[in-house]
């Protein structure tokens, strides 16, 4: 019992202890992106640091729900995107705006190599005025490594739409693929040999 006691003693006159602190968790944001196939995109997008998750969609046109196929009649309006998910701590809406530019030629009109159409489009959709401001700014600092006009939209975000589930990580899925062999794989090899994205 006297111990008992002493110890309740003690602990009136001995300063508490602080609770540990803990960090608020981080915040992520949202980035959308039009640059060709989406595949393409995709697969870059996946290997930067900080990019949590990335969907492959629709935007940018006037149907509802649209399929593949309806993108492929060019009458929806739409453009092949992606949808990406970052930890802002990780990396900066800059940063991926970059690797962006770099992941594509942002010169030539509604098309990316032997893909043609409006919905291979070059397009930024933003999704507030910081990253509307920031896209603007990044495609004028991209400029100066072009001699062509860049051609890129900067476009509010109305409505994302997800593609099927065949389009999603269609790269890691279908590695062998003919179009992943010989279009996604070296540009993924590009961009890593020139440091724009991690090796591996």
């Amino acid at each position: 019992m006297k111990v008992r006691a002493l110890v309740l003693l003690l602990s009136l006159f001995l300063p508490m202890t602080a609770p540990a602190e803990t960090k608020p968790a981080t915040k992520t944001e949202f980035a959308t992106f039009g640059g060709g196939c989406f595949w393409c995109m995709e697969a870059v997008f996946l290997r930067v640091p900080g990019v949590l998750h990335s969907v492959s969609g629709y935007s940018g046109g006037r149907t509802d729900n649209p399929t593949y196929e309806e993108i492929c009649g060019h009458g929806t309006g739409h453009a092949e995107v992606i949808q990406v998910e970052f930890d802002p701590a990780v990396i900066s809406y800059e940063k991926l705006l970059g690797v962006f530019f770099d992941a594509h030629d942002p010169t030539t009109l509604n098309r990316q190599g032997a893909d043609e159409g409006d919905q291979y489009r070059s397009v930024i959709f933003y999704h507030n005025a910081e990253q509307q401001k920031a896209a603007g700014r990044a495609k004028l600092a991209a400029q100066a490594h072009y001699e062509d006009p860049i051609v890129t939209q900067i476009v509010p975000l109305v409505k994302f739409w997800p593609a099927e589930e065949y389009h999603q990580n269609y790269f890691a899925k279908n590695p062998t693929q003919g179009y992943c062999s010989f279009v996604i794989r070296p540009k993924v090899k590009k961009l890593q040999d020139h440091g724009v994205i991690p090796q591996g």
